[in-house]
């Protein structure tokens, strides 16, 4: 199993910044892809950004040039800056880790972290 524990949500004025981390701990062996997603009210969880343990990644379209996904493998961290916010961006933002085992991927996610931009 593994154990993820998110930090770094809260509220900031439009055009501001905020840096969401994520820790893993327990099994943290095999991790593959690490990323964000989130969820706003009334909405689907929307898969934000991700990065591979070769340090490849990927964003959504809303978020390119304003969010950077960074990863420290020795830490087994994922971070998320986050730059420029709009308050389409408010929502609940969940860290996601996977790992491959036995040839199945397993998700694991964080507890989720608010984050609320104001206009």
């Amino acid at each position: 199993q593994v154990q993820l524990v998110e930090s770094g949500g809260g509220l900031v004025q439009a055009g501001g910044s905020l840096r969401l981390s994520c820790a893993a701990s327990g099994s943290t062996f095999e991790i593959t892809v690490m990323g964000w997603y989130r969820q706003a009210p009334g909405k689907q969880r929307e898969l934000v950004a991700f990065i591979n343990s070769g340090g490849d990644t990927k964003y959504i379209d809303s978020v390119k040039g304003r969010f950077t996904i960074s990863r420290d493998n020795d830490r087994n961290t994922v971070d998320l800056q986050m730059n420029s916010l709009k308050p389409e961006d408010t929502a609940v933002y969940y860290c996601n880790v996977q790992r491959w085992v036995l040839r199945t991927t397993h998700n694991y996610w964080g507890q989720g972290t608010q984050v609320t931009v104001s206009s």
